[in-house]
């Protein structure tokens, strides 16, 4: 509940501190003192619009803060925590409005948007007037409070978790379907390279074997004439070994006749003779090393080529054939199965959407036996708000064509205000002063059930008689039983049941001060008397008056 309101410099309120208690707050005073303004700082703190002008003149800026004490498990604290904001202890509203319009919001200290704001606060308070009755605006709003009423949490939370899994399912079925779509398009295409790819049978590496290999082939290509020569020039028919060798045994038979002059010459031809023996075995195995097939080069040549032709057909790097091959092999595999498994997909969209219908339709049978009670509820409290010739109607329209994650009903609140009158959507038929008792039999009709902790009537007893503004206090005081009810009022019977009587006024904003400044004391039960004299009598306050505001605090007690 609202704990804490506190309002700094905003139009006509200097400074202001009130604290709220559980039960009935009444605010009461004199027309423009200053009980809009309440109303407007409250929904300034919980993310309503903000406005330059509600900046009181002469200041720079404004701020209002809110403080509410709700549950630990509280729909507002698993927002905040699912935001990452910390919600130990009291929830802190700020809102800091700028006189050139800009604001700035926090909530714990923390820096926060305003649609948070807005969207947070609205799970902690409503505020309902004659012409801001949003919870009979909005259809989707009175499925809400049917679900609420008919305690339906849980089976709207089970339909919509079946109404995900059918969308899931729908989702991989149509993602399949065209996937297989584009395939059969590409059929004739993707077989043809399939073949061709299983047919060239690229492997990992293999672009940079062949390439080593061709460069080593040519290499060798252009050294073996060099070599051949050299080998022919050695071991050929020109030859220099046979003459040496020769000359070697002539000089060896002279050196016999004339010794120790050609002993040197023979060991130097010697081993010249042995050095080209080795060369011409050296030469013969280089020979030898340089010998390839010309058809293996070919072979090589033609096979790099391929890859290479087939990586720019297909636009990507020879390395990535093999894996562009395995791709379109899967491809291939995807179409061959596409059917199966689409036919698999199909039936498992079949049986999801199948579980979300009974569900729903569950669901909905049980608003329509939920759709009477809340009717026969709301229309109980009728006759003593002065509507006993009206009717409330709860629609439940199921379409299992445009079913949605809440199942597949549209709930509209209809009124029949007078008999032998059409009935309609409640804010087509309805008047403002019916709207706003309307909304209150349905607030009571819920009671802690599909409210926000805290409700705010703002007049909504304004035009109506002494007799309904009293059942409209017996209602405000029954349902302040369940929940925190503040409301704006003028009349005498609303304010004389209220729990906490807060009286607006406005003056000087101090001595000698020709500012005017809104005030707000909460009554001493000993001043509640006069209090209500004054909204019975008006500006002069009789005797009678005070007798029967006396009288009428009696009774409500």
């Amino acid at each position: 509940m609202l704990v804490q309101l506190s309002i700094r410099d905003i139009v006509l309120i200097e400074r202001l501190d009130l604290d709220f208690e559980a039960g009935l707050s009444v605010l009461t005073g004199e027309t423009g003192a200053g009980k809009s303004i309440l109303l407007d700082s409250l929904s300034l703190a919980l993310g309503g619009r903000g406005d330059g002008g509600l900046v009181r003149h002469g200041e720079d800026k404004g701020q209002v803060t809110a403080v509410f004490d709700v549950a630990g498990q509280h729909p507002a604290r698993l927002m905040l925590r699912d935001n990452g904001i910390d919600d130990d202890g009291d929830l802190i509203f700020r809102r800091i409005q700028s006189a050139d319009g800009r604001t700035r919001a926090s909530i714990n200290d923390q820096p926060v948007s305003v649609q948070m704001m807005r969207q947070i606060g609205q799970l902690l308070v409503e505020i309902h007037g004659q012409h801001d009755d949003r919870a009979l605006t909005d259809t989707n709003t009175h499925r809400t409070l049917l679900d609420a009423f008919a305690g339906l949490t849980e089976e709207v939370q089970q339909v919509a978790g079946l109404y995900r899994n059918w969308k899931d399912a729908e989702r991989a079925f149509k993602t399949h379907r065209a996937k297989v779509e584009a395939a059969a398009r590409e059929a004739d295409y993707i077989r043809a390279s399939v073949e061709e790819l299983e047919a060239l049978s690229p492997r990992d590496g293999e672009e940079e074997e062949l390439a080593e290999q061709r460069s080593r082939m040519q290499k060798s290509e252009r050294i073996a004439g060099d070599i051949s020569e050299a080998s022919e020039f050695l071991n050929g028919n020109g030859s220099p070994v046979p003459a040496i060798a020769s000359m070697v045994r002539r000089l060896e038979r002279k050196s016999q006749e004339a010794p120790g002059l050609l002993e040197e010459t023979v060991e130097l031809l010697d081993a010249a003779l042995n050095s080209l023996s080795n060369a011409q075995m050296e030469v013969e195995a280089a020979l030898r090393k340089t010998e390839f097939d010309p058809r293996e080069l070919e072979r090589v040549e033609e096979r790099l080529f391929a890859l290479r032709a087939a990586g720019r057909k297909y636009s990507v790097a020879v390395a990535d054939l093999p894996a562009l091959a395995e791709k379109m092999v899967a491809d291939l595999a995807d179409l061959d199965a596409g059917e199966e498994r689409l036919g698999i997909l199909e039936q498992q969209t079949l049986a999801t959407r199948a579980d979300f219908d009974r569900a729903a339709l569950t669901l909905s049978q049980k608003r329509q036996q939920g759709a009477e009670g809340l009717a026969e509820a709301v229309m109980a409290e009728l006759p003593a708000l002065k509507l006993e010739r009206a009717r409330f109607m709860v629609e439940v329209t199921s379409d299992a064509d445009a079913a949605t994650a809440e199942g597949i009903d549209i709930v509209e609140f209809h009124v029949q205000t007078n008999p032998g009158t059409r009935p309609g959507p409640i804010m087509k038929v309805a008047s403002g002063g019916e709207l706003s008792r309307f909304l209150l039999a349905l607030k009571v009709a819920l009671a802690d059930r599909g409210s926000a902790p805290t409700l705010v009537f703002d007049e909504i007893d304004t035009g109506v008689g002494g007799a309904v503004a009293d059942a409209i206090g017996q209602r405000l005081k029954r349902l302040s039983d369940k929940v925190q009810v503040l409301s704006v009022t003028h009349a005498p019977q609303v304010a004389a049941r209220a729990a906490t009587h807060l009286l607006i006024s406005k003056g000087p904003a101090g001595e000698g001060s020709e500012k005017i400044a809104t005030r707000v004391a909460t009554m001493e039960p000993e001043h509640r008397t006069e209090e209500i004299a004054r909204m019975l009598a008006g500006a002069s306050v009789t005797e009678e008056a005070r007798a029967a505001a006396k009288k009428l605090l009696a009774g409500t007690g």
